[in-house]
Order: C-alpha cells, then structure tokens, then sequence
C-alpha cells in the first residue's frame, strides 16, 4: 500500500481518505488545499455542536488558563460540576470519567460483573449483547461486539458474552442462565448499519431484565448528547436503563467518555476498585459542563429533532423508488440510507462534490450532520446526494 511519507510514522490501522482537514467551523470544513466540504459526518457523531462551537472553547480557554491536570487523588470541582449536569439531566445518580466510548463500555461491563459478584454475591458474569452491535475495540468491548470482523487475529478472547439477533425475544429469554449479569444494547444499532431498536422489544427487554435480576446496559455513545432527537435516545422509550454510556458528543470534539449508573450500583465500585489517569480531568469536565449546558439551554435535541425529520423528508422526497435504495431509516440526525450494492464509491464521489459523509456497513450511507444543521445545509447535502444517485440509475 502506498503511503505519503508524512505517514511513514503511524500504524496503517485506518484506510484514510486522501484528504487533510485543517479547519473546522459549525457545518463546513476546510482541506489544506483550501478546498471546502459540507460535513455530514461530524467526526463521527462528535462534533455535535458543531466545529469549534464558541461556548465550548471559552470554556476551554479559561480551564487553560487555570489547571489542566490533577490525579483523581484529590478532588477536582469540575469533574464533579460535570457529573451533577449529567445527573441533573439524565436518570443517572453516579458518575464515572474516562476517555473514550470503549472505555465507557469497558466500565459498565466490570460494573455490572462487579455489582453482582461483590454487592449481590451470586458469580454472575456474563453479558448478553446482539448481532451486529458494536461496543469498542478494547479486548473486552470488541467481543461484546457482534461483529466478526473486528475479533479477526486477537484470539483468545475473554470469556462471558452471548450474542443473540437483534429483536428476537425468545433467542435472548433462552440466552439468559443463572450465570448472566446483564442485557447490553445500543438503541440503534449505528455501526451495524443504522438499525433502530423497536419500542416493543426494548420495553420487553428492561422487563426480562426486572423479572430475571439483570443489569440493563446502553451503550449510547454514538445516540447520546442529543443525537437522536432526545438528550440520550433511551427517553424515546419510556424505560431506564441501570448502566448506560456516553463519548462521541460528550466533549464536543475534546476527547472524553463516561460512564453512568443507578444509585443501587454505587457500592460496586468503592476506592480502588477502578480508576483513569486521564478520567475527567478539569479540562475534558469543562468541556463536558459546557456542552451539557448548551445542550439543555439552547434545546439543542428538540432542534435535532426537528432537522431530523426534515432531512428524511427531504431524502424520501428525493431518493425513494431509486432503485439503489431499499430503505431510509434513522433516528434524529443519525440516519442511514440502506443501498442494494455497496456505497463506497459514492462516498468518495461525494467528497469530489464538497459533501462528507460515511458508512454503516458495506450497503449503508450514514449521515451524521451537527445538531445545529440548518435546512439549507440539509437541502445542500440532499442535493449533492440525489444528483448522485440520478448519475447511477443506468449502473443498477
């Protein structure tokens, strides 16, 4: 594979895209040949507020200004300013820190094997998660994954996970034994190709949880922050989860995770039993104080709801009865757009055309725009993207 020589010092572990961004700003950013791109990727989900949101860096610059890091060994007022936004917005009594969405996930696994091992006393230890999800690519997260593809070469995997199809009831009731802690979900399955969870299964499920003694986990850290048209997608459901996770948007584009919990999980993870160097820190805390804030001051979900169902409206305005598409589905501004053949080409023809956007699974488009989209943007991208579509018509 050839490499520019500027990337002779990195792992190849992505297979990037010729192009080198420099420049962000709300919706747009910008290549180092000045070329500019409607981005409707967000980082991946991250970038929620938009690129380099005002707010979110004075908070930043004045976290600078003051402390940037201090061992968890002390108290840090800004972490703990953090974790009281989340709690006061959320159905979250604890808190805790970390630096990624896999580290997240990777705390609610032990969470959950510790509550009942420690606090219940019955050896439970094994989770149970679904075909097609995906929770991070630490050993632990990447075999909660029910992908193949990311386990290839890293054998021997830890023990303790069962994988069952996404809205099979009986295969998850026959999955659960006396030896399983908890059920863990992604209330839409994004990387498996923009799946959302049915209302009826995910409501079935926190009652096999209730009925059997299980922990509910959710990994939220591509549906939180707003995302799909509530602050954490689990509010479209009418549940609670006992454990669920957020990174992505958490931080606006500074990296941050975190993990939250139920009252009752607390004694689980008493001094020592846990910990992050990095966890929290008073810059990622003012960041995430930040972004809670503006999220909840300036309604940014009921916005993202709003743009949401506008984008889809457009989309099936403009694409549906084409005969590469099969179907438009998503959740707030996390939509995919499912193909009959693969769509990596397209992705990369719509860069040609000023437009970002990514997959979800060879046959899925996914789009990923700010939460602050404007409808001319989205007209912009559906534009882009329809003509696209109009160009392949004979090709099917």
């Amino acid at each position: 594979m050839e490499r520019n020589m500027s990337e002779q010092s990195l792992f190849p572990t992505y297979a990037r895209f010729p192009i080198a961004l420099v420049k962000g700003k709300g919706s747009w950013v910008w290549d180092d040949q000045g070329n500019k791109y409607l981005d409707f990727m967000s980082g991946l989900a991250v970038a929620n507020l938009g690129h380099a949101p005002d707010k979110i860096k004075r908070a930043l610059i004045d976290q600078l200004d003051q402390l940037w890091h201090v061992s968890n060994l002390f108290r840090i007022p800004k972490q703990e300013e953090a974790a009281k936004a989340l709690t006061d917005h959320t159905c979250a009594d604890a808190v805790f820190f970390c630096n990624s969405g896999a580290e997240a996930n990777e705390a609610a696994i032990k969470l959950a094997r510790r509550y009942h091992q420690k606090v219940l006393g019955n050896g439970r230890y094994e989770i149970v998660t679904f075909v097609q999800s995906f929770h991070g690519r630490t050993l632990a997260t990447l075999t909660a994954t029910g992908q193949d593809k990311v386990k290839d070469g890293f054998l021997p995997l830890p023990d303790g996970f069962k994988y069952v199809e996404l809205h099979d009831m009986a295969g998850l009731e026959a999955a659960v034994s006396d030896k399983t802690a908890a059920v863990m979900l992604e209330p839409v399955l994004a990387e498996g190709g923009i799946h959302p969870v049915d209302p009826a299964f995910m409501r079935a499920v926190r009652e096999l949880c209730d009925k059997r003694g299980l922990l509910l986990i959710l990994d939220e850290v591509q549906t939180g922050m707003g995302r799909t048209g509530k602050l954490f997608a689990h509010e479209h459901y009418g549940i609670e989860p006992d454990i669920f996770t957020v990174a992505k948007g958490l931080g606006s584009g500074f990296p941050v995770g975190a993990m939250l919990a139920k009252e009752k999980l607390r004694e689980a993870f008493p001094p020592g039993s846990h910990a992050s160097t990095f966890g929290g820190t008073p810059l990622a805390s003012a960041a995430v104080k930040a972004t809670v804030e503006t999220m909840v001051e300036e309604r940014v979900p009921e916005r993202a709801a709003e743009m949401g169902s506008y984008l889809m409206e457009r989309l099936r305005e403009k694409l549906a009865g084409h005969p590469l598409v099969k179907e438009i589905r998503g959740m707030g501004l996390i939509v995919g757009i499912d193909c009959v053949q693969p769509v990596a080409e397209l992705v990369r023809e719509a860069q040609t055309q000023g437009l970002l956007v990514v997959t979800a699974g060879p046959n899925v488009l996914r789009l990923l725009p700010n939460l602050l989209v404007t409808r001319e943007e989205i007209d912009q991208a559906v534009g882009i993207l329809a003509n696209l579509f109009a160009g392949r018509t004979a090709q099917v």
